[in-house]
């Protein structure tokens, strides 16, 4: 079976590191820990390796966020993944930092990279990894505080919130999306 994880983020420095950037993040940690590499190729940077006998695909589009369906749906088309067998890796306002949900299906709740992703690929049932990043910013600063760094505290959490969701995502490969939900969900 042929399973493809879909980090979402920003391409440049000036976006690494950021909370919009998680998805990327969380990519570079999965493919690090299956002792794979990512390859540049169309629309996004790319990697694969095998578990379980299981064919694990990568992807971190380089379409920049806005146009994130266009990178899955192109991947999901060339590698014959069904959407059920896609899962999306996206930062979350509407949870608490610390929180990691995964989901069969939901709305893109004003995430531009979800609302490419429905867009482009057949609406709202596709199964996603949400990392919450909070709500704490002021009225109006949506966009710096997503754009923004991790705050200090935030840091020292990271690489174990990093390492939980790539333990889910072995989890959904490995055993399925409903009992990675209720063995791996977090508050």
């Amino acid at each position: 079976m042929n399973y493809l994880i879909v980090g979402l983020g920003n391409i440049g420095r000036e976006y690494a590191d950021t909370r919009h950037n998680i998805g990327f993040m969380v990519a570079d940690q999965l493919v690090k820990e299956a002792n794979a590499s990512f390859s540049t190729l169309k629309l996004a940077a790319y990697a694969e390796y095998k578990q379980r006998g299981h064919n694990v695909y990568v992807i971190k589009p380089t379409t920049y966020m806005n146009l994130s369906g266009k990178a899955m749906n192109y991947y999901m088309q060339l590698l014959k993944v069904p959407i059920e067998n896609t899962l999306v890796i996206v930062d979350d306002l509407a949870i608490p930092f610390g929180s990691l949900r995964i989901k069969p299906k939901g709305s893109a709740a004003g995430h531009n990279g979800l609302k490419s992703i429905e867009a482009l690929c057949g609406g709202q049932a596709y199964p996603r990894l949400r990392f919450g990043i909070s709500d704490n910013y002021p009225k109006g600063r949506q966009v710096d505080y997503v754009l923004g760094p991790f705050d200090p505290e935030e840091q020292k959490e990271l690489p174990q919130l990093i390492d939980h969701a790539v333990k889910m995502i072995n989890s959904f490969v490995n055993i399925g999306i409903e009992l990675t939900m209720t063995n791996l969900n977090t508050k």
